[in-house]
Order: C-alpha cells, then structure tokens, then sequence
C-alpha cells in the first residue's frame, strides 16, 4: 500500500486524496482502475449516469467523462479522461448530479445548471433536445412578491425528471413523469414547480431512481393523538366503513383512493413460511427475539430486500434461488412481494442497515417464521400456518380496526402490554419443543403480527397515532376479539401506573446541529417494480409516506433503477455494519465497516459473466469486492450504468484511518447502545415490584437520559458518515464544534446514573429482574463487557450502565491522534488538543463522581437503618464523617455521643437517636483563634446555632476544615456536576464567600420560627436583599441589616376576617417600621407618613372608605404612638365638615376651626371632640355669634349675638344652631351715627380663636430638619446636613434606577445638577444670591431633596386644608397667615443651610457697576432707589421663597380670593362691561384724559389709522395687552412688573404721540391708566389687588412700584363707585 510514503506535511497529505477508480458494472470480480487526467487534482464528489459521469474537484470545478453526447465535437461526445467544463469556471460549484443522460451542478450561491439530454425538459429548457453547455435556469417561488429567486441545496437526476431541494427545504421537480409529485398532466414541465404535497415539512434529502422519487422528511413533532380524519382528503370518501354480515359487524379501512393507494385487506394474508431453520444462519432464536417484537422482521433487522416481480429482481423470468426466506416450489401468490435477504457476512444475519423499499410492509415477522416452523414439519409448515391464520380470520371475519374511540381497549395499551411480554413468548417457541402453552403464545403472537401488518399506507392520509415508542403509526387491532380478550383484557386489568417513552424527548438543540434521526421516507413516482415501498405495484402521482420505515430513523436514500435503498442509523451487526450504499440500474453497493476499520465494499445484483453473456445471473447474497480493499481508505461509492467508481483517500500520518475508526467506533457504540436500550432497559421498565415510587422514578429518569445520550450517539454517527463524504477538515467535526452537546449528555446521564446507585437502584433491580437479568446472562455480560465468570448480577448491571463513560476517553484518544497529524502551532492543533484534555477531564470528572457515589453507598449500607430513611437522598454524596471519634462537641457531656457527618449539601450532627441537618449554603466555620486555648477548634455558625467542634489532631482540624470550607463553596457555586469546558478542571476556592445567598427555613426563633428567608446572607444572619415568609401567611420582602429588617421594604400581613391582606411600603429600622411609608389596611383605610417603632408617628395622612363608602372622611396632621395628636386637618366627607386645629389622643382638644358645606364657620375651644367653651361662629349671611358653647353648633351661656344690619343681642344663649334658640339678654339697636368701623366688631377679630399659624404642620418642619440631621430647629452641624442631603439623593436614584420609568428625562438632569452644592468665598453678593435661588428652585423641583419634599408636603396639606369644604371666605385670612408662616420657616431652613444669606430685611449691596443710572418714572433726575437706606438689594423671605411656593399654592389661595371679594367684584364688573360699550374717544373724553394725550394714529393689524370717532379697542392697545398679563402671573414681585410694564408702554405711546420730552403728573397720568385698567377687562381685578396688597415685600410700599400699585387700586375702588352720568 502507499501508505509507506508518509509525508511528514499535512498539505502534502492533502494530494493523496479524492481519488477516483472506476471498474465496470455487473461483475464480482473487478479491478478498479485509476482515472487518468486529474493532475492530482482531489475530488470531493462524483456522480454518475448510464454512460457518463461527472466529478467535482476542490476548487469547485467540474469535469465530465465517458459519452457525452450533447457536446458538438466528436473527440468530445467520448471523452475517455475528464473533460473541463469551461462554462462553470469561476462558479464554484458545491455539488453536482447526474441522471441517467443529463447533468446538474448547484453554485455556492444556490444557482442550478443543467446541462445534457433535454428530451423530456428534464433540463428546464424549452424545445431544445441537448443542451451542449451548462445553463442557469431559474427557480422563483410564485407564492412571493416581488418574485425572490429560490436558493437551492441538492440536486437529484433521474432519467426524465429532476428534483431540488431548495435552502427552505422544500423540492422543486421538472421534466416529464408521474414521479415529479406536482399535480399536473402537462408534460414536460420546463419551469421548477414546487411540489406542494410536502410543503411545510422539512426535507433532509431528495433521490430519483430511473422513474420514481424518494424524499428524506424530518418528522412532525409528535402531537397528542391527533384525531383521525374521517375522510380521505383527497376524494372525500369515508375511509372507515361498517358493513352488516350475519352476526358480525365489519369495520373496514381497506379504503381506494382512485389517487392511487389501493390496498385491499379483506382476503386473509397467506404468510410465506420458511422450509427449514436452516436458513435463519444458525441464529439463537432467543436473541432475535428479544428486541420488542412489534417490529417485523424486515424492518427490525434491517435485511436488504430486493423485490422482484415473482422471480428474480432483475428480470421476471425465473430463478428463485433465494437465500433467506423463500418458498418452496412454486410461488404461492404472485402478487404478493417476495422477501429477499441478504447476509453482508457469514456468520451473520446481518441486521443491517439496508431495506430494500421493493419489499412490503406486511413481511412476516421472523417470529411468524419461526411459529410456522415450530408448528409442524417443513412439509406442512405453510397448511399448518394458513390454517392458523385461516381460523383467526374466519372467526373474525375482517380485520377489524382499531377506531374504539372509547379507549376502553387503548391500542397503545394493548401494545405495550404485548411488547413486554413478547421475551416469554420466544424463549419458549425457541425452547423447540413447545408446550400447549407455548403453541397458544405463538398462536397470539400470530394473530397480534398478522395484525401488525395492517401497517400498509391505505391512504394518502397519514394518520398517526402515538405507539409506545413514540413511532407514529397506523394500527390495527388483532382479529377476533373473543380470542383474543380474555388474556388482553388481563393484561388491561392489571395496573400499569409507569410507561416511560424511551424514544427520548428530542433535544431541539441536538436536532439543530446534528442530523436528525427522526425521519420518515415518502415515496412517489412508478412502483411497478415495488420501489416505492408501499406494498403494493401502483403508482403514485404525490409523495406518499412509507409507514413501514417509520420510526427506523434512516439517514440515507439510494435510489438505483427499479430499486430503493434506505440506510438507517443502526447499521451494525456482529461485525461490520454498512454506513453507505450507492444503487445502480440493477445493482447495488454498500461500504461497510471491517474489522481494521478500512471500509469494504459489497457488491450485489446482477452477475455478468465472460463466457456466456446472455445468461443472467445474480449474486446469491452481497459479495465483498477485496480487489477494492487494495487502493485505500473508500470515502465514497456511485453506482452508473457501464461503470462503478469509488472515491478513495490515501491514509497519510494515520490522519484518515483516526477518522474511519472514530465513525466506525461511534457507530457501533450506538447499536450497543441501542441494544441495551430494547434489550435491557425496555424490559426492566416493564417489569412489576420494581420497589417504591421514588427508585422508579430515578429508573425512568436514567432510562430517557440514557435514551436522549443513545440518541445523541445516533446522530453523532450518521453526521460522521456525511462528514467522511465530505471534505473532513477536522475543525468542523461535531465533537470539536458542538463539544458541549456531547459534555452536558454524558453529565447528566452520569447524574442520574450515580443518583440510582447511591439509592441502591441497582441493589433492588436485582430482586425483580432476577429471572429476566439470568435468562440473558450472556446478552448482559457481552452488552456490559464483564468477562469474569460467575460475576454477581448488581455488578454487572452496574457495570452496563456505566459502560457509556468509557467512550469519552475514546473520543479524547481519537482526538489526540489527529492531533498528531498537524503543525504543533496550527489553530487545529490547538483545538484537537484543547478538546481532548476536555474530554478527558470530563472522564476523569465523571469517573470521580461515580466513585462519590459508591461510598456513599457503602456508607448507607452501614449506617443504622432509622435515620437512612430520612437522610438518603438521590443526589446527597458523603464527604466525610467522624465515626473515627476525630471530632467532638465541645462541653458536651460525658456520656453523649457526637457523630458529626458532612455531606455535599448539609452537616448532619447525628445523637443516639436523634439528628440535626445544617444546610451548608447557610453554614460559616472559621478556626477558632489559639489565644482561645482551643487548639484545635472549629467555630460553626448557623443562623440559629453557634457551635465549637474540637478535632483530635491539627491535621484533623485542617482535614475537616478545608473539607467542609470546600463543600459550602461547591454547594452555593451548585456547579459540582459542570466542569469548565475547555479548562481542564477548576481549582476550589479555599474560602467561602462570608456574604452570599441562599435559602433557609428557621426552626426556632421565637419571631421567625418556621419562617422560610430566601436573600442575601452575612455571616449567619440576613444581611441585603432578601424575602421573609412567616407560615401564617406574613411576608416581608426588601432589605435586612444584621438579621433584621432595615431599609426599604414590603410587608404583607393576611387579614383572616376579611379575607384581605394589610400591606405596608416603605422604611424600616432595626426590625420596626420605621421612617416614611405606606399603610394599606384590610379595611380599605390607607396611611401614608412616618412611622416610629411599627406605629404611625410624626405627619401622616389617613383616608377612609372610598367616596362611596359609608363614611368616607380624610386626616391628615401630626401622629404620635398610633394616635392623632398635635394640629391636624380632619374632613368629614359624609357631614360635609372640615375641622382645622389642634388634637390630643385622637379627639379633637383645643382651639380648632370648623367650616361646613353651608358656609357655617366655627372658631373657638374644643373638648373631646366637642365644641365647649368660648368660640366665634358665624353663618353665611354674616350672622355673628361670640360666646360659651357646650357641644357641636350647640350655644349655652354668655354671649353677643351680631345680626347683619349691625343691631345686636347681648345675653344667655341656649339652643342648636339652626333650631330655635332661647335667648335671655337684651337688644341693641346702634344709632345710625356711630362711627361706621364699629360695625363688623366680630370679623375684625377673626383668627384670634384659630390655632397660631407657626403652631400648625410643625411635624412636617421637624421632619425636614431630622432628615438634615438637626435634632430642633437650627440646632446641628450644617456641613452633616448637607451630607445627608446627598445620601437622600443618592440612595433615592438608586432605588429609582430599577425602574427607571418613574424617572422622567429633566428630572434626572435636575437630580444631577443637585449633586454641586452653591460655595461661598468672601463677600455676599448679588450673584451668589441668585445662585443659592436657583439651587432652591432646582430642589423644590424634586421630591427626593429634603426640601423638596417639605414643599411637596406643605402644598399637599395646604390644598387639603383650603379646597372642598375648605374653600371658605372666612379663611382667607388664615390662608394668608398659612403662607407667611411657612416662608419664615423654610427661610430659617435655608439661612441653616447657607448661613452667609443676611437676615429677613437686610440689603446685599450692588457692585459699583450695577448701578447704571435709570431714568426714574416720575422725576427727572437719576434713580438712586430713594427708598433703601443705602443703594442695594433687600433680601427677605418674600423675594426668596415665593417664586417658589406661591405657584404651587397658588389656586386654592386665589379661590379664596375670589369668594371674599365675590360682592364688590360683581359691581366692579357690571361697571366694566357698560363703560366698555363706548368707543375709544367718547371714553377718553367721559374719563377726562386731556385730549393732548389721545393718540391720534393707531397701528391696527400692522397698518396706520387715524382715530375716528367710531374706533374701539385701538386706543393704548399694546398698554392694554400688557396689563392683561397680571392673570398669567403668581407672585406679587412678578405682578408688580407687569403694572410697571404697563406705565412704561402708555408713558412711550404719549410720548410717541406728543414727540416731546415729558414729565407725567399724578392728575394727568390717573385717567389715561384708568381708561387701560377699564379696556384690560380683568374679571378678578379685585382678587390680584388684594393678593398682592397681602403677599408683597413689605420694603416696597413707598417705593416706585408700590407707588403705581396704589393706582392700580385707586382705578379699581374708582370703578366700582363710578356714577355714570
């Protein structure tokens, strides 16, 4: 061989392979031949026709040879070496396809060319016979708009017809024939039509024969029992029919679909027989039967079946010299298909891959065989069966089938129950000398197969129905139910709690990346041959699937001439399975795998010999070609019509020989695996007693896993068999790429595995399976590789189940010799050798885990029986215990006993007959310090214990020590099952993190016992973010500081008697409630405020009921320990009642105001929530009453009573307000020449009896000034208040930052311009002024700065005080004094915080350049500020705060405002609307403006007019406009500048008139403003008069402002007593 040329250089390597040997077709001895005139070239893929071929080379060329007879040049129509197709260059073709005349290569970009004979379109070029060059042709989806140009994958040629399969998976068919699937009778089809009967499955591959087609399609997932459909859709008939005989009904599904699937099922089957056992090989009976036997025979065992029209499968003259089944003499039924077998060896009864689809789907089953034999001599078998069969079926009638929608008979049941029973049933017909019994076992078993052949396709319906291997399939339920029932129904009676489907839950990761086994074949086009595998010779014109290789998980089709071939993924028997197959017009070829793991290639079909070529024969059975073993490694095989042709590989560095034994060894480790699955684990899941529940369950756990490991297998080798056709470049093996897969598969199949162990699963395995276990003795001991004698069974179950683990260090070989064959520093070097440490490591892992768990094992099987119950857990391991007496409690007593046991998950301090568990994720040791005089001691601590544990020795204490520190690590990082990928194994951490999360459940603290805490831990405590529930229902969650709660946090309490829970956010401190929150009771009450030791304390709001509710009322004012105390503001939503003052223990005590919605106002004393003492109370109509009051509206004793009109009652009172009242007293009548001040004597005194404006809200100040850390107002450390202000701001955005939502844009800017504090250096100046009024402005903007908050609050109790039943005129004047006190207040706050802010009153001097001299208003010389004492700025509260506060403040004050004034208001407006009926100069004139002043041209909408006499509203119109701007303003200053504004614009619209210099007087100036104030029509002019009179800076009275504001008033009091003439 070659290989003796080794080349130490891996491109060198890369010349000696893909190269091509051909030979010719039809004979068994053959010499293949190189192909000349590839220039070394390596060839990727070949494909052949009947008298051509093509090859397609690495570089993505193609090269033609042999009769091309398309091409023009006749040197060319017969190329004897490759012939380059110049047309595709440049394409780079990625794989190429040949028919039996014509060509097709699909570009990487997924361009199809054809090219060739075109006699049938089957190029998709019109009215053309050849096409001589390779031509695009277009595939586009007609389904899409704009039309999208469809890329395709593979190519499949027949004679007259190609099919491709497009990147969607999904065919596109042209050319001419029934086998294109389309639905047309139109031939040729020129332009690709989709074939729509698979549209929406996914199609792996596509094959054509000569005339039909086949298809590989990924199942449906499976659904639960999908309904079966009534009727056949394609024509509508009922594909379930009833029919009356005698005393029998028939159900028949024999349906004809005149679409072509006819199957008649009503004659009884005759079954072949076998004449003699002979021909099973010698085979044991026992073991082929073993495997479920729901399988028939072909499909089990996978036997290569050719069919052939009555004789042989070449041609139908005669020859029946079949070996494997044949029947004797003539043939019995010629319409039924023979079965032909095939054995690749001698020794074998090769369970091969290969099933030939000409065969059907009703073979016998070998058990069938087998009964036939064993029923009578070989004469007679066939009688002997028949009748058998005859019996059933006459008493039966027809078949019947299996539609008892009732289920009382489940179909999946029945089938289970058979499958397990099935390994009885052989052992006896195999025994040979059967029983009555066992004749009546192959009897059923007769009648239960004959039934399992009603698996024929017998419509184009596929109607599915999940079996107990998750395969979906039609059944039929076996004959005669009075024959069959007894035992079935049995069988059904008994309780059958477990199945577990074995067909493992597909991993959608796994079928992603690796092919998939989960297939189905769907077959279309002539079947005259029986090559559509339907069962039948019909023809089909839509693919249709081939339900007799459901569930066979095939990976390849073949398709040759008259033939099919399916390769499965189980090709493996004894010896050399088959893992690719090519089929020609009448042969066939298989690769195999041989014993050095060189392929060898079988031949079988037909024989021509040398001497006479007119004699047909055929290869009795697959002949191994030897000559072919000679040239190399065989990568890939094609069969032509003249030719054969392999594709070898020179086995260079050993590089190819590693990849053929890796797919070869992973291909038979599937069928083992595979085999111990049916053999042994199905049959151990059927069994009954397998002990209690949970072992059961870790069983079926380990089967899937073992089932989804055996699938992985599976598909791991059928994608090496593609990936030994292809290129093999090592870095795209699965292993390498998808190594994880195979990592996570072995990891958890060995988790479930050491689970079983350690519970002892194969220890009580052994009892139940025992008979079962021992009948297989060998199958066990070869499935397990045990070879030992007498070895007991628990070890070899053991052993078997382990088994898997060996093949990891297969793979880490296997990778390291390829390895080998690369440069040390290439990237594939690298990466061989990183994955098979991986591998390794995995192994060594998993070796070490199954040694964890055979001590823990051992330890179990000594330890007292009592407390195994409790402890032993399927995934708990021993780490280590201290039955050797090296550890003891320290001051334990003198007699106790102390074992202390360390597991992977807990501690267990074991006593005589009791035990302690401490979870180890909630378990901190530390050594304890020598100074202790401990030595050896060990400090554990637990949440709720604290214990010292002394070791005998130092290097007992460092033993136990790292031990448990390394255990808690494992246990909180959970990873001990996961090594890294790729890191070769990860070095323990000495010490546990102090800090960390975990679960835990206290067992007895009195506040939390049976509490469960789930959050962030400390040393033993609950330290962080965590969740607290208590077993009655109470739940915490938020933040915990040293075990208690603390932070923000959530806490819910169940209220039992409403049903409800009561549920508080907000702040806690030390385990209490503590800080701001909210409250929400059960009852629908909410509080929100502060709280103080879990009770509401400092300023709080409490609403009750809804406003629907019975009595729905609001407080909100100063708590103390749970009770109302201190001022507060209560409205009493059902009595229309709002009480303003002070309280004491809930009751209102002391001075208070009560105002009611019928404008009752009540100030005085209150007691016990009456009112009692002396008190004002005034009723709307300004009735007065000053005196004693003894309850609510309720007057008694010494009083005056005030009528409106002045004349008043001194006297005793007694008597409810409203009701009639006594009076004893006397009557004034005041003469009407009494001075006129007298008269309201009672309103003058309002607010006296009220509560002191800086006595109100006092708890919201205090809160303010705790946040800044002040104990009392003014007293503490600025620079620490200005600490706390950042943390409040700090820790706010933190807790903001989780849902950032409630964060709006600018308010997260504002909260980061807060982050500067203003700084002050030197002198105050205006400047810094203005900087420490932009900074207040910025912090009352948000809620989260401490005065920020005070604002929020402030206006919040200042609305609730003053809007409703509060919006009363009388409280105007405690409104007012509300709003000062708070100014003074909040300035004291801000002089704390920049103490160089002068005081109330006090004057920042301007700069020297400030002072630009301004024109004063009404004298010519320069404004020196006449009004300050020295030139400068004045600062006070009013200036300061306003601008701040008032606009919040600033609708519920001006309301009041509003009523007040209501009366004159109303005069003052009747007045305005009449005089502005006038026009501009007829008012002018009626207000005596000098007529100087009247302007004389006016500008309207841009243009100049003169004044007429009829123009109105045009006159000082942007004076007018200004003055109007007052209502748009809150702040007295900024309503100051308005009327300044306005003086301003009339002084330039005079001056612009007279065009001269000029001094205004007050006489003159008074009219032209009055005539303003008039056309301004300002509605509420009174109420802004008296706003700004109350609420101005008191420094600008005598000032120039305050000079024009005493205008403004005179115009308004002017006004309302303006006599019109």
């Amino acid at each position: 061989m070659d290989s003796q040329e080794r080349s130490s250089e891996e491109a060198e390597g890369a010349k000696e392979r893909g190269l091509v040997y051909v030979w010719k077709a039809g004979s068994c001895s053959v010499t293949p031949e190189r192909l000349p005139g590839l220039n070394g070239k390596t060839v990727l893929q070949a494909a052949l026709g009947i008298n051509h071929g093509l090859l397609l080379t690495e570089g993505g060329e193609v090269y033609s040879f042999g009769k091309l007879p398309w091409r023009t040049g006749p040197e060319e129509s017969c190329a004897n070496s490759p012939i380059l197709e110049n047309t595709l260059l440049g394409q780079h073709i990625i794989t190429v396809a040949a028919g039996s005349f014509h060509n097709g290569a699909v570009t990487e970009g997924g361009v199809v060319y054809m090219w060739g004979n075109n006699s049938a379109g089957q190029c998709a070029v019109a009215n053309q016979p050849y096409v001589p060059e390779p031509q695009p042709i277009s595939i586009s989806d007609s389904e899409t708009s704009p039309l999208l140009s469809v890329r395709i994958l593979q190519l499949a040629c027949g004679e007259e017809h190609t099919l491709a399969l497009s990147l969607s998976r999904e065919i596109w068919a042209w050319g001419s024939g029934c086998q294109l699937g389309l639905i047309t009778t139109t031939f040729p089809v020129i332009k690709p039509q989709k074939v729509e009967h698979l549209a929406g499955r996914v199609v792996l591959q596509v094959a054509c024969g000569a005339y039909h087609s086949l298809a590989l399609v990924q199942c449906l997932p499976v659904q639960e029992m999908k309904p079966i459909p009534e009727r056949c859709n394609h024509c509508s008939q009922l594909l379930i029919t009833m029919t009356d005989k005698e005393d029998h009904v028939i159900i028949s599904d024999s349906h004809c679909c005149p679409l072509g699937v006819a199957l008649a099922d009503t004659q009884t089957e005759n079954l072949l027989s076998c004449p003699s056992l002979e021909t099973l090989e010698g085979k044991s009976v026992t073991g082929s039967q073993s495997e479920d036997c729901q399988k028939s025979i072909v499909e089990e065992h996978m036997l290569v079946a050719l069919e052939h029209d009555g004789a042989s499968m070449l041609s139908s003259n005669d020859g029946q010299e079949d070996s494997g089944i044949s029947s004797p003499g003539n043939i019995l039924f010629p319409d039924k298909k023979e079965v032909k077998e095939y054995s690749l060896s001698d020794n074998s009864l090769n369970e091969s891959l290969e099933k030939s689809m000409g065969t059907e789907a009703e073979q016998p089953s070998q058990e069938e065989q087998l009964g036939a034999c064993v029923s009578g001599p070989p004469s007679t078998s066939t009688s002997a069966l028949n009748s058998l069969v005859a019996s059933c079926a006459s008493a039966v009638g027809v078949r019947v089938a299996a539609t008892y929608e009732a289920g009382a008979l489940s179909l999946k049941k029945v089938m289970n129950f058979y499958g397990t029973s099935s390994s009885e049933v052989g052992s006896q017909s195999g025994s040979g000398s059967p029983g009555p019994e066992g004749l009546k076992d192959s009897r059923e078993e007769q009648v239960r197969l004959e039934s399992m052949q009603g698996k024929k396709s017998s419509s184009l319906v596929d109607i599915r129905e999940e079996e107990s291997e998750g395969v979906s399939r039609r059944l039929s339920l076996p004959g005669l139910l009075s024959q069959v029932s007894p035992r079935l129904l049995r069988k059904v009676g008994r309780a059958k709690m477990r199945t577990v489907a074995l067909t493992p839950t597909y991993s959608g990761e796994a079928d992603a990346l690796l092919p998939s086994l989960r297939t189905e074949v769907w077959s279309w086009g002539k079947g005259k041959e029986g090559q559509l595998g339907h069962g039948d010779v019909l023809p089909r014109l839509q693919p249709l699937c081939v339900k007799s290789l459901d569930g066979k998980e095939v990976i390849q089709l073949s398709a040759g001439g008259h033939h099919s071939l399916a390769l499965t993924a189980k090709s493996q028997v004894f010896g050399d399975g088959v893992w690719s197959t090519a089929a020609g017009p009448d042969y066939s070829l298989f690769l195999t795998d041989e014993e050095d793991f060189q392929p060898g290639l079988y031949y079988s079909g037909q024989e021509t010999t040398e001497n006479n070529l007119y004699e047909n024969n055929c290869t009795k059975s697959p002949v191994l070609l030897l000559s072919c073993s000679k040239i190399g490694y065989i990568s890939n095989v094609i069969a032509g019509g003249k030719n054969c042709l392999v594709l070898v590989d020179k086995n260079i560095m050993g590089y190819i020989a590693s990849l053929h034994e890796l797919a070869s060894t992973e291909r038979r480790f599937y069928f083992k695996l595979s085999e111990i699955k049916s053999q042994v684990l199905r049959p151990l899941l059927g069994l009954d007693n397998l002990g209690n529940a949970n072992t059961i369950q870790l069983l079926q756990e380990m089967a899937s896993r073992f089932s989804k490991l055996c699938y992985l297998i599976g598909q791991h080798g059928a994608s090496l068999s593609s990936f030994l056709h292809g290129v093999k470049e090592a870095r795209s093996l699965a292993i390498l790429k998808h190594s994880s897969l195979f990592l996570d598969s072995y990891t958890e199949y060995c988790t479930s595995v050491t689970n079983f162990l350690v519970m002892g699963g194969f220890m009580l395995l052994a009892k139940p399976a025992i008979d079962f276990l021992s009948k297989n003795q060998e199958l066990l001991q070869k499935l397990s590789e045990v070879n030992e004698e007498n070895t007991q069974l628990v070890e070899v179950l053991n052993a078997l189940f382990f088994m898997p683990f060996g093949r990891l260090h297969n793979y880490a070989r296997t990778l390291l010799k390829l390895a080998t064959c690369f440069e040390v520093a290439s990237p594939e070097y690298q990466k061989l050798q990183d994955s098979s440490s991986c591998y390794e490591s995995l192994a060594v892992h998993l070796s070490r885990k199954r040694k964890e768990a055979e001590y823990t094992l051992g330890f179990w099987k000594t330890f007292p029986g009592k407390m195994t119950d409790s402890l032993r857990k399927p995934e708990r391991r021993l780490i280590c215990e201290s039955s050797n007496r090296g550890l003891s409690l320290q001051h334990a007593g003198r007699f106790s006993v102390n074992w202390f046991i360390l597991f992977n998950d807990a501690l267990v301090h074991a006593q005589f007959s009791t035990h302690h568990i401490f979870p180890l994720s909630t378990l901190w040791v530390e050594a304890v310090s020598e100074e202790a005089g401990n030595v050896n001691g060990l400090k554990i601590t637990t949440p709720e214990e604290q214990f010292v544990l002394l070791s005998s020795t130092p290097q007992e204490k460092t033993k136990w020590l790292r031990a448990i520190s390394q255990a808690v690590d494992q246990a909180l990082r959970g990873t001990s099952d996961l090594i890294l990928h790729g890191a070769g194994g990860n070095i323990p951490r000495q010490e546990p993190p102090i800090s960390r999360s975990a679960k835990y459940t206290f067992y007895k603290d009195s506040r939390l016992k049976d509490a469960m805490y789930n959050g962030r831990w400390l040393s033993g405590k609950p330290h962080g973010r965590g969740i607290l529930k208590w077993a009655d229902g109470r739940m915490y969650s938020g933040t915990f500081r040293t075990g208690l709660e603390d932070g923000y946090g959530e806490y819910r309490v169940p209220n039992k008697a409403l049903n409800k829970d009561d549920h508080y956010v907000g702040y806690w401190k030390e385990g209490k409630m503590c800080g701001h929150g909210v409250y929400s009771y059960a009852t629908g009450e909410v509080y929100e405020g502060c709280f103080q030791d879990n009770m509401r304390h400092g300023h709080g709001l409490l609403r009750s009921g809804k406003l629907t509710s019975s009595s729905p009322s609001m407080f909100i004012g100063q708590w103390t320990m749970d009770k109302k105390n201190g001022y507060g503001v209560f409205d009493d939503i059902t009595r229309g009642e709002k009480y303003m003052g002070m309280w004491q223990d809930d009751l209102c005590q002391g001075n208070g105001v009560v105002v009611t919605q019928f404008g009752l106002y009540y100030e005085g004393a209150f007691s016990t929530n009456k009112m009692m003492g002396t008190g004002i109370l005034l009723s709307e109509d300004d009735t007065v009453y000053e005196g004693e009051f003894a309850d609510n509206w309720t007057l008694s004793g010494k009083g005056t009573l005030t009528l409106p009109n002045g004349d008043y009652i001194e006297g005793l009172f007694s008597g409810e307000w409203g009701s009639g009242i006594k009076i004893t007293g006397t009557y004034f009548k005041p003469s009407l020449y009494e001075s006129e001040k007298d008269k309201p004597k009672a309103l003058r005194k309002l607010g006296i009896l009220a509560v002191p404006p800086d006595e109100k809200w006092k708890a919201v100040f205090e809160e303010c000034w705790n946040q800044l850390g002040c104990e009392s107002p003014g007293q503490g450390d600025r620079w620490k208040a200005w600490d706390n202000i950042a943390v409040a701001l700090t820790t706010n955005r933190r807790q903001h930052k989780d849902s950032p939502e409630l964060l709006s844009r600018s308010h997260t800017q504002t909260l980061e311009s807060l982050e500067f504090i203003p700084q002050h250096i030197g002198a105050f100046t205006l400047e810094k002024y203005e900087n420490i009024k932009k900074y207040l402005i910025k912090a009352c903007d948000t809620p989260l700065h401490p005065l920020g908050k005070l604002v929020e609050t402030l206006v919040a109790v200042y609305r609730m005080t003053y809007v409703g039943v509060g919006a009363n005129r009388r409280l105007l004047q405690e409104a007012v004094r509300e709003i000062k006190s708070y100014l003074k207040r909040i300035f004291q706050l801000v002089r704390f915080l920049f103490p160089d802010l002068p005081e109330e009153g006090s004057t920042i001097p301007f700069l020297v350049t400030e002072t630009k001299g301004r024109r004063s208003f009404c004298s010519g010389k320069s404004d020196s500020r006449s009004e300050s004492p020295e030139p400068g700025y004045v600062v006070t509260s009013f200036g300061l705060l306003l601008p701040v506060l008032l606009p919040r403040l600033y609708p519920p004050l001006f309301m009041l405002y509003a009523l007040n004034n209501e009366r004159e208001e109303d005069v003052y407006w009747e007045c305005v609307l009449r005089l502005n009926k006038q026009t501009d100069t007829a008012l002018l004139s009626f207000l005596g403006v000098q007529a100087k002043f009247w302007p004389g041209t006016v500008s309207i909408l841009g243009e100049i007019r003169k004044v007429s006499p009829n123009t109105k509203d045009a006159c000082f119109a942007s004076a007018v406009e200004c003055l109007q701007q007052i209502s748009t303003t809150f702040t007295p200053a900024d309503k100051l500048k308005v009327i300044q504004q306005t003086f301003e614009e009339i002084s330039q619209n005079v001056l612009e008139t007279l065009q001269e210099d000029f001094l205004w007087s007050m006489d003159d100036l008074f009219p032209v403003f009055l005539y303003v104030v008039l056309r301004a029509r300002i509605r509420n002019l009174g109420s802004e008069v008296h706003l700004i009179e109350d609420l101005m800076d008191p420094y600008l009275q005598h000032g120039e402002q305050g000079i024009m504001f005493t205008t403004l008033k005179a115009c308004y009091y002017q006004i309302q007593h303006e006599k019109l003439t």
